[in-house]
């Protein structure tokens, strides 16, 4: 069995960290990852001096995206251990997404598929200039997934999730910025540290954190489409789509 990766929670003051790590795969996500993100960001929520949340991969990287060497060995993509695996990858990136308090990501290295997705359910992205931006779905023969279209559009607008999601497009962290997919381009070794920055500066008042954050929230209001639905509306084509590619590989 590969190592599973672990999802480890510090705290520098009123700001909670939260760093993925499964250097195997440059902090791909396994299911055993998701479970242990949501249960950080239920810990966050039932902590009142927790007043803004860091989200960072360990190692100078992101996140790769999910750990699909779980995935792998399970024969059908469309069977029900498959769909709890990529559920459980899911759940992790939509649960930071509704946190009860500011997140933001530090995005150093590459941020790919699902990592992208989770970089993205974040309020506030501060990436490194040089970093990679990759939704990566096209690019090896399945259909966007976790919500992405949702995701890149209601930050980037249409043209930025159409060239991301449709065409496999690549995009720098300079370029991230222009598009609106992330706040501010700092040279790598900065990343961190002005996240730290900005998240102390909402934390300083932790209720008011979060008080603030829920108005954010309801003011400019869930996506056109909300999250459950757009993993309901996504999850049957991209099944179709790793089933496609498993017979291919097979063929």
């Amino acid at each position: 069995m590969p190592d599973a990766g672990e999802v480890i929670t510090t705290r520098k003051g009123a700001v909670a960290v939260i760093t993925v790590s499964s250097p195997e795969v440059r902090n791909g996500l396994s299911p055993e990852m998701g479970g242990q993100l949501v249960a950080a960001c239920d810990a966050v929520d039932a902590d009142p001096a927790v007043g803004a949340v860091v989200v960072r991969g360990a190692g100078g990287t992101f996140c790769s995206g999910a750990d699909t060497r779980r995935w792998d060995g399970m024969g059908d993509p469309a069977s029900d251990e498959a769909y709890d695996v990529i559920s459980a990858v899911y759940d992790a990136f939509v649960r930071v997404g509704t946190l009860g308090v500011p997140t933001i990501a530090a995005v150093r290295g590459a941020a790919v598929g699902a990592g992208l997705n989770l970089m993205l359910a974040t309020d506030l992205q501060v990436v490194a200039e040089d970093a990679r931006l990759i939704a990566g779905f096209v690019r090896i023969g399945i259909h966007p997934g976790g919500g992405f279209f949702t995701l890149a559009g209601r930050m980037g607008g249409r043209r930025a999730a159409a060239a991301l999601g449709l065409f496999g497009e690549e995009v720098s962290g300079r370029r991230a910025v222009e598009l609106g997919l992330a706040w501010e381009a700092v040279p790598d070794d900065h990343v961190e540290d002005r996240a730290l920055e900005l998240a102390t500066r909402a934390a300083g008042d932790p209720l008011l954190a979060r008080r603030a954050v829920a108005s954010f929230r309801t003011e400019l209001g869930p996506p056109a489409v909300s999250w459950p639905a757009a993993l309901a509306m996504e999850r049957g084509v991209q099944m179709w789509s790793q089933r496609r590619r498993h017979g291919a590989g097979e063929g």
